[in-house]
């Protein structure tokens, strides 16, 4: 066994292992790396670049505007105003009639241009049979979040729901299957962000943006494909939440950063990667260093509980149970044919009969019953997340021969999607007896053996 060979076994156990923990599907978080490697596609300073080339209002080289502007937002707001110029003049037939209507701004020929590089690159593309696509459609992601404009991600996952700029600001986070583009999408060149007063907006609503990915980065599983170790894309999301996810400077143990090396890889690469997101304030997330991505795609694709079902139909079963709790706890797995539920999903009242349960105010209150999520019940106990509490559980389990996550009872529910468990809620019961235990007090699980 070579040491990568090692390395790949160490990496792939952890990943696992992780999966496993958590309970849940990972979230990608892709970069512009992911639509090089597959469609060839431009960094953004290729694309200046290129878009250089195209507007004859652009007078002098582009070494120029990288001298004068060193920040490419910069050169983006410049560009902006050529292109605009360009339309205005000369450049006219070149862009459709209806960008010249009221209601567009001065940017949106600027906008337009990229969007047609990118829908080019679809065009050209000709791999959709290569085996790291379809490994990375295995993985069958909770959701994907991406600041890229193309729409690979669309087609490679066909049957998730892109959602772009400001309307992640008012999507439900506690759905499945969708594609959050926060920099915007070619499908809507408004929506690009390019220049800097796109990126003034950007910052401006980042706070929130973060809060809404908060619970995705606390209790599933992190990759981040495409990015380098520098990009101000991770530097901006992880710099709102590292004191939640991070405590005395400890390792995230959930997140993973996927590192290309351009040739293959022969050592034993890196498993840490310490990431500076501000003055005097560094995180520690995971590393994997890897050229050929399939066997990291196939580590993060071991949890196939959602293989065979559509994205699209538990979008409408979550939309439907929104409101519904079970009146039961069941013992025994749910046998569930999916036709079915793509039927009753769609009916109000269907779904609480198929699966016998009644509305809040008919029933059993199961929000208050279990309160907690795993990272708010982390947060209740002084903690900054989910680890700290899960570490309390694995001693409780040590002492009194009990795993109370291993089955529904007063201190915990699972939260089913038909045999598969979608998530884990826990009661005030247990974060009481949580407390003692942290604080080194005497306890009981109260629990028959």
């Amino acid at each position: 066994m070579t040491d990568y060979d090692k390395y790949t076994e160490d990496v792939t156990d952890d990943i696992k292992t992780c999966i496993d923990a958590m309970n849940c599907q990972p979230i990608l978080f892709v970069g512009s790396g992911l639509t090089r490697r597959y469609l060839s596609g431009p960094s953004w300073e290729e694309l200046l670049f290129s878009l250089s080339e195209s507007c004859p209002e652009i007078d002098k080289k582009f070494a120029y505007y990288l001298q004068r502007y060193p920040n490419l937002v910069d050169i983006g707001t410049v560009f902006s105003e050529k292109y605009n110029d360009w339309a205005w003049g000369e450049g006219e037939k070149q862009f459709p009639a209806e960008l010249f209507g009221a209601g567009n701004s001065s940017d949106i020929y600027f906008k337009y241009a990229i969007c047609e590089i990118f829908k080019g690159l679809l065009e050209q593309a000709d791999n959709w049979e290569d085996r790291e696509i379809e490994l990375l459609r295995r993985i069958h992601p909770h959701s994907i979040i991406t600041t890229n404009y193309d729409c690979f991600l669309e087609i490679v996952f066909p049957n998730y729901t892109p959602i772009v700029g400001q309307k992640i600001l008012y999507a439900n986070h506690s759905s499945i299957g969708e594609i959050f583009k926060i920099h915007g999408c070619s499908s809507d060149p408004s929506s690009i962000v390019i220049n800097r007063e796109d990126y003034d907006n950007f910052l401006r609503k980042k706070k929130y943006l973060s809060a809404k990915m908060l619970a995705f980065f606390a209790e599933h599983p992190l990759i981040f494909i495409g990015y380098g170790a520098e990009d101000p894309n991770i530097k901006t999301i992880l710099s709102d939440i590292d004191e939640i996810l991070s405590e005395n400077g400890e390792l995230i143990p959930n997140i993973y950063l996927l590192e290309w090396s351009a040739k293959e890889v022969t050592g034993y690469p890196r498993r840490e990667r310490l990431i500076s997101v501000a003055e005097n304030k560094s995180i520690r997330i995971k590393s994997i260093v890897a050229h050929d991505y399939s066997w990291v795609y196939e580590a993060f694709g071991a949890n196939q509980a959602l293989e065979n079902v559509n994205p699209k139909l538990l979008r409408a079963l979550l939309a439907r149970t929104y409101e519904l709790v079970r009146s039961d706890i069941p013992k025994n797995p749910i046998q569930v044919d999916y036709t079915v539920l793509s039927n009753v999903s769609s009916s109000d009242g269907e779904l609480a009969k198929l699966y016998g349960i009644a509305d809040v105010s008919g029933g059993l209150d199961f929000n208050t019953n279990f309160p907690y999520t795993p990272s708010t019940l982390g947060i209740s106990l002084g903690f900054k997340g989910w680890h700290d509490a899960n570490k309390l559980i694995l001693i409780l389990k040590s002492t009194s021969g009990i795993d109370i996550k291993s089955f529904d009872n007063k201190y915990h529910c699972a939260v089913m999607n038909g045999a598969q468990i979608q998530s884990h809620r826990y009661s005030n019961l247990l974060r009481k007896l949580l407390e003692k235990i942290r604080d080194g007090d005497e306890y009981e699980l109260d629990l028959p053996r």
